[in-house]
């Protein structure tokens, strides 16, 4: 059986883009939330940064009805030029069997957040793409949920799969969700995914995302995923979470000197 201590990176790398995730060098990936209309302008500032990867959605799953709910195809337009002009992959998120198209002719992996862990047609359809696909872990599912998640992507052929942790939902009312480090270690004992974490939607506060971040790398993870804005409190997103460029500027160095994610021997 496989230990933390004596794995620190995927047997199962994937590859986004140029861009290889769990084949030892930390990965960063970054960007707004949401694809807003100076996108471009915003992914070309933090692609500037050294970031490997952008992120950025066209389509928002929320919780209220009248949350901003993403700019949908005039935002995979602006994903689409993103790529372009920064000639960096970028990862978005897919709500629907019947986007699964639309989004996979612009993106280099798609996204399956939270609430569509257990989408299965969605799981499939985003499976059949060809694409990476970077599952997020439900905000109540078990390890074992997740794996099964997982497995309906992967019985389509398509075994270019990311895990993310990003939380899950306990008692505690204090950060967005809890942020299970656990979930580096004992997935790395049950699988051979290559697994990040997203510590901005586990904080819900920018200024615990870099110590959470500091912990995931500390604990094995592959790659972050951060939330980054180039003005946090106009963002259309969660501006509680998002660093400002300023603020990612020292977690890019410091994942840039990470030769590799490192695992802290139980």
């Amino acid at each position: 059986m496989r230990t933390a201590a004596t794995s620190a990176t995927s047997d199962r790398p994937v590859r986004v883009g140029s861009v290889p995730i769990g084949s030892g060098r930390a990965v960063l990936i970054a960007g707004p939330c949401a694809v807003e209309p100076d996108y471009v302008e915003t992914a070309q500032m933090v692609a500037a940064l050294g970031v490997d990867v952008l992120r950025g959605s066209a389509f928002k799953p929320r919780t209220r009805p009248d949350s901003f709910q993403g700019m949908g195809r005039a935002g995979l337009e602006l994903i689409a030029e993103a790529r372009v002009r920064t000639g960096i992959p970028v990862v978005t998120e897919v709500l629907a069997v019947e986007d699964v198209p639309l989004v996979a002719a612009v993106a280099d992996c798609l996204q399956i957040g939270s609430r569509n862990m257990q989408n299965f047609r969605l799981l499939v359809a985003a499976g059949e793409s060809g694409l990476p696909v970077l599952l997020k872990r439900g905000f109540s599912a078990t390890y074992d949920e997740w794996l099964a998640a997982a497995a309906y992507i992967e019985q389509t052929g398509n075994r270019q799969i990311i895990l993310c942790e990003r939380g899950i939902r306990t008692f505690e009312p204090r950060t967005r969700n809890t942020l299970d480090l656990s979930a580096v270690p004992v997935m790395r004992e049950l699988t051979d995914l290559p697994i990040i974490v997203d510590p901005s939607h586990a904080a819900g506060t920018a200024a615990w995302v870099p110590p959470l971040a500091s912990a995931a790398l500390a604990v094995g993870a592959d790659g972050l995923m951060i939330e980054a804005h180039p003005r946090p409190r106009e963002s259309w997103c969660d501006p509680d979470q998002a660093l400002s460029l300023e603020e990612l500027k020292p977690v890019v160095r410091w994942v840039r000197a990470t030769a590799r994610p490192t695992s802290v021997a139980g």
